[in-house]
């Protein structure tokens, strides 16, 4: 069997004379095998190329000289197998523009090729998944800027084998932002950066031994993944106040991920005593903190509240990331840590495929050093402000029975529904072309917990533009206020 990656050279003047910044031909993958002659293998694997769509229309072939070098066949025989198939009208072949996949050839579809596949689910017409961040607000061109500072003044050895910890550059940059704006006690040394929230959180998972306790309330994501790892999850109690963390010795567990700062989902900071007892806690029994800080920097009616790992950054990992100040896209998260961890998590790390990518690496650190962070996240505040009060003032008009919570800080709000009704009011939702999550698909299996019926509205999902129609399809599917005397 022959097979061969066929690079294109210069043309040929008999066959593909080219104009001038024009390119030569593509890389093509081609297997010669089967009986027959070696023309009609060739025919063969370029039909079967054509027919199932790899090579679409309007590919360029490559000149006969160097796709017989490539395959150790005569040159004549590809001239050949060209001219023939250019006659069946699977090729054109033109003075300037060479041997090219004809226009008019169309593929079958996919599906009729390789069978059946899975299909992306289309998204619905109106967002308000708690999810992800405004898109279309990506800072653009100061991220451009940053870019390009960072290219500029990078040294070469960047872009070798680096640091498993991440770039220093942005490492620095993060040590300082943390302290200033989340109260996070860390050096350079001790923080690690990685691809967002999960991965940090499965590499935590690779130096534990013990169970992990986690909120009543949370992402079953996370708690796959923990599961995932070989680790046991145990639920605490989630009240008005954050976590229930008084439940902790009975447990046993050797480690708790909590949402201190804005609690996932069902909203509200853990409160100081809460705070201060958990920390006595992972000191007393030899525990760690896990600390998901994933939206602290979004509050609006409140005073700023610090990250917990202030307190003891020792007993403390703290955890960030891009995904809801910046994009999701970006798969930049970091982690400080305490010292004694160090170095087990960066052989949990391992290979250098899981490390993230230098050039945003050193983007985002230019964009943290140079203010355009504070600035981006300084506008992106106001802007969600204003979508959580266009929502609740919504709501206070088109459904004043629905109560409304979780919503000092944040990206997303509790709709609280009467008992009984979230499954249709879900199933009203999507008839409306609308994607929401009910609260009851964030409540742990094992949890004693009654069941509470609701919506969890992400109100920084939508464009601009789309926020007013997704808000109108959610007042349609809402329950209607229960009739008096029932």
């Amino acid at each position: 069997m022959a097979e061969a990656w066929a690079n294109s050279p210069e043309p040929e003047p008999e066959s593909f004379g080219s104009r001038p910044g024009q390119a030569a031909g593509a890389d093509l993958h081609l297997e010669l095998s089967g009986e027959g002659s070696l023309r009609g293998q060739l025919m063969h694997a370029l039909r079967e190329a054509i027919r199932s769509g790899r090579f679409a229309p309007g590919t360029r072939l490559p000149p006969y000289r160097g796709l017989a070098r490539d395959l150790g066949i005569a040159r004549n025989t590809v001239a050949a197998a060209y001219a023939e198939l250019a006659e069946e009208g699977w090729l054109s072949a033109r003075q300037g523009s060479g041997t090219r996949v004809a226009r008019r050839t169309a593929p079958l579809h996919p599906d009729q090729v390789r069978g059946p596949r899975h299909r992306p689910r289309r998204r619905p017409p109106h967002d308000l998944m708690p999810s992800s961040p405004d898109a279309a607000a990506f800072p653009r061109s100061a991220w451009l800027t940053s870019a390009r500072r960072a290219l500029a003044a990078a040294p070469s050895e960047a872009f070798g084998v680096g640091d498993a910890r991440g770039r220093p550059e942005l490492r620095e940059a993060l040590a300082e932002y943390l302290a200033r704006a989340r109260g996070v006690r860390t050096e350079p040394d001790r923080i690690v950066v990685c691809s967002g929230f999960a991965h940090a959180l499965k590499l935590l998972c690779g130096v534990l031994t013990g169970a992990v306790a986690v909120e009543s309330y949370g992402l079953g994501f996370h708690r796959d993944l923990i599961g995932g790892t070989g680790l046991r999850t145990v639920p605490l109690t989630v009240d008005s106040h954050g976590a229930r963390v008084d439940e902790l010795p009975a447990t046993g567990a050797e480690a708790v991920l909590l949402t201190p700062a804005h609690q996932f989902p069902t909203g509200g900071p853990l409160r100081p005593e809460r705070r201060a007892a958990v920390v006595d806690w992972a000191r007393s029994h030899g525990g760690l903190l896990i600390e998901d800080d994933y939206d602290g920097e979004f509050r609006y009616d409140r005073q700023p509240v610090g990250a917990v790992q202030g307190l003891d950054p020792e007993r403390v990992v703290y955890l960030g990331s891009a995904s809801k100040s910046l994009s999701p896209a970006l798969r930049l998260g970091w982690m400080a840590v305490p010292g004694r961890l160090v170095d087990d998590i960066l052989a949990a790390k391992g290979e250098r495929e899981m490390w993230s990518g230098v050039v945003d690496q050193l983007t985002l650190a230019d964009f943290i050093a140079r203010g355009a962070y504070d600035r981006h996240l300084r506008r992106m505040r106001q802007q969600y402000r204003r979508r959580r009060d266009q929502l609740v003032g919504t709501l206070a008009e088109r459904a004043p029975h629905i109560g409304v919570s979780g919503m000092a800080a944040g990206l997303h709000a509790v709709l609280e529904l009467p008992a009984g009704t979230e499954e249709a009011a879900l199933r009203a939702a999507r008839r409306q072309g609308l994607a929401l999550d009910g609260l009851r698909s964030y409540r742990h299996p094992d949890s004693t917990m009654p069941p509470r019926d609701g919506l969890v509205i992400g109100y920084g999902t939508p464009p601009e533009h789309a926020f007013a129609a997704a808000l109108e399809a959610l007042c349609l599917a809402l329950p209607d206020a229960p009739r008096e005397g029932r």
